[in-house]
């Protein structure tokens, strides 16, 4: 899992830096803020799996598993739908943006049974 959110860590820089430098003068404005929402939402749970990555050292856990697969489904499913359909204009991709959303729910609710199992209330 710490390989996969160095992995995606870099993979966002990158995009971020290419929406920054080299889509300002290509896409639209709203496409623009609808790219940099992917790239928000990527590193964002480029963090969480990193969070799983850590507290794997503690307990190798099935939740924590399910968790880190949920966050990067998310990001694949919403943050890359997001920039395809910022760059393409396909707008049949924003179709599947909230099941990337819903993986990402779901994560983070992996990450809550992890912790309540572990530390309780």
């Amino acid at each position: 899992m710490l390989l996969i959110a160095s992995i995606s860590g870099a993979i966002a820089v990158g995009l971020g830096a290419f929406g920054a430098h080299g889509l300002k003068k290509i896409i639209s404005p709203e496409m623009l803020e609808v790219y940099k929402t992917g790239v928000l939402y990527h590193f964002i749970h480029t963090l969480a799996l990193l969070a799983v990555a850590l507290l794997f050292q503690k307990a190798d856990s099935n939740v924590l598993h399910w968790g880190g697969y949920l966050f990067l489904a998310g990001i694949i499913l919403f943050s890359g739908s997001l920039y395809v359909l910022s760059v393409t204009g396909i707008k049949v991709l924003g179709a599947v943006t909230p099941f990337g959303g819903l993986a990402f729910i779901g994560g983070w609710i992996c990450l809550a049974v992890y912790a309540y199992r572990e530390y309780g209330v």
